[in-house]
């Protein structure tokens, strides 16, 4: 396995956000016959989760890390603290 490119950011943030989906469908196959309490505390903890996956995936898909807009900083932007 070699360099991690924008390419492989992109696609790996595309199968982190498919899985993201998956889970949540997963998670409702396997508590359909408990308690509806602690079957809908599995289901939303499945989704919080999935829902954080997803934004993760979504930021890897979609971050231009190869030439970001905000790079090099301005001369105008505000001096470090410690300088």
């Amino acid at each position: 396995m070699g360099p991690m490119t924008q390419g492989r950011s992109r696609a790996l943030g595309r199968a982190i956000m498919a899985w993201s989906g998956v889970q949540v469908l997963l998670a409702a196959l396997r508590v359909r016959r408990w308690p509806l309490p602690l079957a809908l505390i599995v289901i939303v903890g499945a989704a919080a989760l999935s829902a954080f996956c997803a934004w993760v995936g979504y930021t890897l898909a979609t971050t231009n890390w190869d030439n970001p807009a905000d790079y090099p900083p301005s001369e105008d932007a505000a001096p470090d603290a410690a300088s």
